[in-house]
This record gives structure tokens, C-alpha cells and sequence, in this order.
């Protein structure tokens, strides 16, 4: 009988992985040589990129707190999750309320690894391997349907992730086909990178295409992130560099990253 490989021999330690590399931006530790390396080259083009991915991660745990605390949100779909790290949704979720429900969404095995064993005492809380893409398969999941009621709100969550998709798999089409699954009163959260200027959007592409053998998407602009909210109603202050998301106080200066930003919203349906 054939055996089914275990995690751990599908994980690629001579690649980069996005998920390590954005670890590693974060101060993380679950990443490698080869993703370091990676981050280095991307330092050379983009050199505010650990400012932008920490303004980034606190962006989501932002508008997941206001999500849960001040529109009574409890069930959360991640999708392209990453790794685990410090305040992870589930957590922030669950400190306003605590039958909050999680379920985190990546098709990188070592997330998989490392998210079930953080999550294995957690019940209120899943991660599935699957790719993003796949909507029908992701909803019809049996640990999704466990957790979450789609006859209710959800917050379905695309941040940081859909420049890893290429044009031809239309990210605003996967936007779309999801809000279609969700309840009225639902809300869709969507940043991705941005930058105005071409050897940027150019450099960092033409790097993680390389880093990830032609798989990653490429760095968009402004106008192209507003195609994914089309129709859809923008909660205040709408379309922003996320670092001007609802900002916890306006007494504090934020770090801003020059060379891209993290581009997005929140919008209810």
C-alpha cells in the first residue's frame, strides 16, 4: 500500500518559501538560509520592506480586533495565512470574544506543520492546506463547515497575498467568486503591495519569480487594488497605504515604507 509523504518531506529547504521570508521580515525564526538570502536581495531593491511587513501585520491585527469588537464578528477565513507568529488572528479574535472561530488557509506544508502544532489545543481553530484559489474546495472542507456557519457574518481575509497570484489567475475574479459564498453583513479585507515607482514593481517581480520558479504574481498599483472592490461598499477611510487603516492613536509618528506600501481595505457586504 502506498504511504502518503509525511509534512516534513514536502517542505523544500533549498527554495525560498514566501511564508519563511515574510518570517523572517517579521524578526521570526522558522525560516532558512536560502530564505534569508532571499530577503537580502530584496533589501537591495526594496529597503523599507521589514518596515512595511510589520506595518502590514499590525494592520491585520488591527481591523481583525475592530472586526470582532465594534461590528460583532466571530468567524474569520485567512487565506494565505502564513506562519504562526506573535498575535495571530485566532488570538486577537478570541481575547474580545472568546467563541470566536478561525480557519487559516496557505498550500505551504511547513504552515501546515507548524499551524496545527500551535493550533492542537485550540478547537475553536483549524488550519487546512489548500491552495486559494481552489474556492469550491475550500468551502466545501470539512473543517471549515466545522467551524465556521456560512448562513452567518464572515471575514474572509486576503492580506498580504494576492500579488503571490499571476494576472492569469485573476485575483479580483477569486475576490468575487468568495464574497458570492459569504452572507449578507459579511466583510472581505484585501492589501496587497504596491509601488509607484517601475524598478520597484519590476525588481522585486522579476526576484520572487525567480526565488519561486516563476510562481509568484507581481507588485500592482493603486488603481489595479481599487478593480477588487468594485461594487463593493468600503468602510472609512476606504482605499489606504494600511499603516492609515484606523490607526490606534494619531499621537504616535508611523514608520512608513517609501519604496512600496501594503494597499488595501475593508469593505461589508
Amino acid at each position: 500500500m502506498r504511504r502518503e509523504k509525511s509534512i516534513s518531506s514536502m517542505i523544500n529547504v533549498d527554495a525560498p518559501s514566501v511564508a519563511r521570508m515574510y518570517d523572517w521580515l517579521l524578526g521570526g525564526i522558522e525560516n532558512y538560509a536560502v530564505d534569508r538570502a532571499a530577503c537580502e536581495e530584496l533589501l537591495k531593491i526594496a529597503p523599507s520592506s521589514q518596515t512595511l511587513a510589520r506595518n502590514n501585520r499590525r494592520f491585520l491585527q488591527r481591523v481583525v480586533r475592530i472586526l470582532a469588537q465594534d461590528y460583532g464578528i466571530r468567524q474569520f477565513l485567512d487565506h494565505g495565512s502564513g506562519l504562526p507568529t506573535q498575535d495571530n488572528v485566532h488570538q486577537v479574535t478570541q481575547r474580545v470574544a472568546p467563541d470566536s472561530r478561525v480557519v487559516y488557509i496557505d498550500n505551504d506544508p511547513i504552515v501546515l506543520a507548524h499551524g496545527r502544532t500551535t493550533l492542537e489545543e485550540n478547537g475553536q481553530t483549524a488550519v487546512i492546506q489548500a491552495d486559494m484559489r481552489h474556492t469550491d474546495a475550500i468551502f466545501a472542507d470539512p473543517q471549515v463547515n466545522r467551524l465556521i456557519d456560512f448562513d452567518q457574518p464572515v471575514a474572509a481575509l486576503f492580506v498580504s497575498v494576492l500579488h503571490c497570484l499571476p494576472d492569469k489567475d485573476d485575483p479580483a475574479g477569486l475576490v468575487r467568486r468568495v464574497a458570492q459564498h459569504l452572507a449578507p453583513g459579511s466583510f472581505l479585507v484585501v492589501c496587497q503591495l504596491v509601488s509607484d515607482r517601475q524598478e520597484v514593481r519590476e525588481g522585486v517581480t522579476d526576484l520572487m519569480k525567480m526565488a519561486t520558479n516563476d510562481s509568484w504574481g507581481r507588485v500592482r498599483t493603486t488603481q489595479e487594488v481599487q478593480a477588487y472592490f468594485d461594487g463593493l461598499d468600503l468602510l472609512e477611510p476606504g482605499l489606504v497605504d494600511v499603516v492609515d487603516w484606523r490607526p490606534d492613536t494619531e499621537l504616535t509618528p508611523r514608520r512608513r515604507a517609501d519604496d512600496w506600501v501594503e494597499w488595501g481595505g475593508v469593505a461589508r457586504l
